[in-house]
């Protein structure tokens, strides 16, 4: 499992920033038509929490790509931190509590990659979700609440597992 380090977490941001700013339709707009302009957010929450759960210690294949993806992320972000303002890299940006997915919340994630596969290939949304995946997967580990907010989802997805996966 992959350590995210502050340039991890930098580029995390960096793509959340991004998605917000372009989302953005203005106070006007947003207070005008709420419903709509709130809807526009879903396909990224959707591909953010995958990400966040792809790299929460699953291993195979998907674990691999998402430790991929993070170790990708953290060294471009240690670049730009040092190269663009100059300060240190490499540094670690402090662990959230891992909560590992069971058996059967491993086999939703399977499911869900699935899913997203099929959806960023047929969707208009393919750039957000994907986007929104390399988001939450460098978002997951951080110490902050984005990283908390993967315990829920692991618990979630264990939940629905069990249930799924229980009743048969």
């Amino acid at each position: 499992m992959q350590i995210v380090t502050i340039g991890g977490v930098t580029v995390g941001l960096c793509i959340l920033g991004y998605f917000v700013t372009t989302w953005w339709p203005g106070r006007k707009q947003l207070t005008k038509n709420p419903l709509r302009h709130s809807a526009d957010l879903a396909p990224f929450l959707f591909a953010w929490s995958y990400g966040c759960l792809t790299v929460l210690g699953i291993g195979g294949l998907i674990g691999w790509l998402a430790d991929t993806a993070l170790w990708i992320s953290n060294w471009l972000g240690d670049v730009a931190l040092v190269w663009g303002v100059g300060t240190a890299a490499g540094q670690r940006a402090g662990g959230a509590v891992y909560l590992p997915l069971t058996q059967t919340g491993g086999a939703v994630v399977l499911i869900l990659t699935a899913v997203m596969v099929a959806l960023v290939k047929k969707s208009r949304h393919g750039k957000t979700l994907k986007l929104g995946a390399w988001c939450g997967l460098t978002l997951g580990t951080s110490a902050g609440v984005a990283g908390f907010a993967a315990v829920p989802l692991a618990q979630g997805v264990n939940w629905l597992g069990g249930a799924v996966y229980g009743a048969l």
